[in-house]
C-alpha cells in the first residue's frame, strides 16, 4: 500500500468518477452492458458504504451511432449532435434501469462551457448538483453534445470532469480508460514501457510524453487527461488515471492500492469562487499592469489599484474575468473586475483617491480585489 495515496484517499466522501466511451462501448459502437453493469455495481457499492458519487459519462454520440448504424464516426457537427441525441436516450436508459435494480436514483445533468462560464450560471449548477447528492441521487453529468457547437464546447469529458469535481468540491477524482495509467513510452510500441505510479508536477516534458496534438497516442485521449489533471491539481482535487476495465478498480483505488498514475494536487485547496475564475470562467479582457503592481500582487499578496494599469484590451463590464498580465505579456493572473474597461481606461495609473473625481462614482478602491483574484503559479 502507497502511503502517500492512503494519506490522500483515506476517508474521502464525495468522489467525481469519469468513464471513456472506450470503457462503455463495443467496437461496433454499441454498449458493452457487462461493463456499464460493473460500474454500475461498484458505485452503487460505494454509495452504499456512504459516499457520494457524482458520475460523468462519455458514450452518448457512440450508443447514437450505433443505433444509427454508421458505420464511422460522423465528420459534421449536425452529424455529430444527432447522434448525440438519439445515444444520451440510450444511455441514460441503460443507466436508469441498472442503479434501478439496487434501489438507486440518478438524475441526468447536461452542461455547456457557457454554462460554466457565466457565474450564475455556474452556482445554479452547483445548487442543483449539491441538492440531488443531499438527497442521494446520483447525478450522471455529460457534455451537452445536441446543442453545443465549437464555440461553447467544454471540449471532452475528461476536462468536463475536472470542472465539475471542483464544481461541487469533490474530494477526489477517478478518470477511469482503457489504459492501466500513463505509461513512461507508448505500451503498444514499447515493451519497456511502464506505468508511472505518481506525478508531482505536470511539465512540457510530461505534455509530450502524453502526445502532442496530431500524434496518434494522443487520439487515444491521454494528452486531455494531462489537461484534466492539471485542473485537478491546481483545485487541490487528487486525480487518479486507471483502467476502467479492471474488476473492483474504484474500490481498490479507495483502499490505497497503487494502481494508475496519481497526480498529487497543490497543497492549497482554491475557494468554490477562485476555481471558477481560475478553471470555469470565460476570458473577457486583458489588463496590462506595471512591475510594481506585479511585485505588489505576486510577493505581497496585494489587491490591483488602478495606479499599476497600464493598458486595457475589450470591452467587458463589472463582473467579468480578465486576464492580468505582466510588462513581458505574461499572464500572472485572472481576476473578476469591479469597473467597466471604459472606466479602468479612464482611471488607469491614477491614485484611487482620484476615482471618484475621475468617474463621478467610486465603489471600490480597487480594479480587482485579492479575494477575487487567482495568481499563476510559476
Amino acid at each position: 500500500m502507497n502511503v502517500e495515496r492512503s494519506k490522500l484517499i483515506a476517508g474521502v466522501k464525495r468522489i467525481t468518477v469519469k468513464v471513456g466511451t472506450s470503457t462503455l462501448t463495443h467496437n461496433t459502437g454499441k454498449i458493452n452492458l457487462a461493463q456499464m453493469e460493473r460500474l454500475v455495481r461498484e458505485i452503487v457499492d460505494l454509495t452504499n458504504q456512504g459516499r457520494e458519487i457524482v458520475l460523468v459519462t462519455s458514450g452518448a454520440v457512440g450508443a447514437g451511432i450505433g443505433r444509427l448504424g454508421y458505420k464511422q464516426k460522423p465528420k459534421t457537427m449536425p452529424e455529430k449532435q444527432a447522434a448525440a441525441a438519439v445515444g444520451q436516450g440510450i444511455l441514460l436508459h441503460m443507466y436508469e434501469k441498472l442503479f434501478a435494480e439496487y434501489g438507486k436514483i440518478v438524475a441526468q445533468v447536461l452542461l455547456t462551457r457557457e454554462d460554466l462560464a457565466d457565474r450564475r450560471r455556474y452556482l445554479n449548477a452547483r445548487n442543483t448538483l449539491l441538492t440531488l447528492l443531499s438527497k442521494q441521487v446520483i447525478p450522471i453529468v455529460n457534455e451537452n453534445d445536441t446543442v453545443a457547437v465549437e464555440e461553447i464546447k467544454v471540449g471532452d469529458n475528461d476536462m468536463l470532469s475536472a470542472l465539475v469535481a471542483g464544481l461541487v468540491d469533490a474530494e477526489f477524482l477517478v478518470l477511469l480508460t482503457d489504459t492501466d495509467g500513463l505509461f513512461t513510452a507508448d505500451p503498444r510500441i514499447n515493451e519497456k514501457a511502464r506505468v508511472i505510479s505518481c506525478v508531482y508536477q505536470i511539465d512540457d516534458n510530461l505534455r509530450k510524453l502524453a502526445g502532442g496534438v496530431g500524434s496518434n497516442w494522443a487520439t487515444g485521449g491521454m494528452g486531455s487527461k494531462i489537461s484534466a489533471a492539471e485542473v485537478a491539481m491546481n483545485s487541490g482535487i487528487p486525480l487518479v488515471i486507471a483502467s476502467g476495465l479492471r474488476q473492483g478498480v474504484l474500490m481498490d483505488l479507495l483502499q490505497g492500492k497503487e494502481i494508475g498514475t496519481l497526480f498529487v494536487p497543490r497543497d492549497s485547496r482554491l475557494r468554490t469562487k477562485k476555481r471558477w475564475i481560475a478553471f470555469g470562467s470565460e476570458i473577457r479582457g486583458k489588463l496590462h499592469i506595471d512591475a510594481g503592481a506585479v511585485l505588489a500582487l505576486k510577493e505581497k499578496g496585494k489587491s490591483l489599484l488602478p495606479i499599476g494599469i497600464t493598458e486595457v484590451e475589450g470591452d467587458f463590464g463589472p463582473g467579468s474575468v480578465v486576464s492580468i498580465v505582466g510588462p513581458d505579456g505574461k499572464e500572472i493572473a485572472r481576476g473578476m473586475v469591479n469597473y467597466l474597461s471604459a472606466e479602468i481606461c479612464k482611471i488607469m495609473g491614477k491614485n484611487s483617491v482620484k476615482i471618484e473625481e475621475i468617474l463621478g462614482h467610486k465603489d471600490f478602491d480597487e480594479v480587482v480585489h485579492r479575494d477575487n483574484m487567482v495568481i499563476n503559479k510559476d
